[in-house]
């Protein structure tokens, strides 16, 4: 039997949280292990329990969501950081990405569908509301710094698991496809993104879908 999947819900609306909270229960492979209202006692609650996915609300008072996920990966916090929000902004999803964000998921969405999304995050993918999907791949295809990022700095495997997460496989399945392991596929991922200057897979992904790398 595998361990569950640790969820921390940061989110100040208290009877949002309650609901995450039973549709997680749903599934036994989540266990929720904390909550919090705000962002700075989000970033304590991450520090202390150590998390393997955080559920982050974007529009909170005092800290929002985007500094909260900001302070998070800077702090070196690698859990899966997913927003969950009510914001349909290209703005903000952009700026999301950027931040660290490993998925940006409407809370207007079923039900259903958040409980898959969320799910399919803890599988490597990085889930993104549909709607807003071609709205990321418009802006990071409009942007002229985009066009400056030099694919040539990128070895040859690093260029292949770069269309492997255009393509919206998951580490296990790069791996399995260029028969290396799975840890050896996140260290390639880590050097490339720091090499394409991305903060984020979900913004490589997008960005070599705008590119055709697919």
């Amino acid at each position: 039997m595998t361990d569950p999947i640790r969820v921390l819900i940061i989110d100040d609306h208290p009877l949002f949280r309650r609901g995450v909270r039973q549709l997680l229960g749903l599934e036994a492979r989540f266990e929720v292990v904390g909550e919090a209202a705000g962002g700075q006692e989000g970033i304590e609650q991450a520090r202390l329990l150590n998390p393997d996915l955080i559920l982050l609300d974007l529009n909170m008072k005092g800290i929002d969501g985007l500094e909260t996920l900001r302070t998070m990966r800077d702090l070196g916090i690698d859990a899966r950081i997913i927003l969950l929000t009510v914001s349909n902004s290209p703005e903000d999803l952009m700026a999301a990405i950027r931040a660290g964000s490993d998925g940006y998921i409407l809370k207007d969405n079923d039900p259903e569908d958040i409980l898959r999304m969320i799910a399919s995050a803890m599988e490597g993918k990085n889930p993104i509301s549909p709607e807003l999907a071609s709205l990321l791949a418009s802006a990071l295809r409009g942007e002229a710094v985009a066009e400056q990022r030099a694919q040539t700095n990128l070895t040859e495997r690093e260029t292949a698991i770069l269309k492997c997460l255009a393509a919206g496989m998951s580490n296990k399945l790069i791996g399995r496809e260029l028969d290396i392991m799975e840890s050896t596929v996140k260290v390639h991922i880590r050097n490339l993104l720091k090499k394409l200057h991305f903060r984020s897979r979900v913004e490589a992904a997008v960005w070599a879908v705008a590119h055709q790398m697919g």
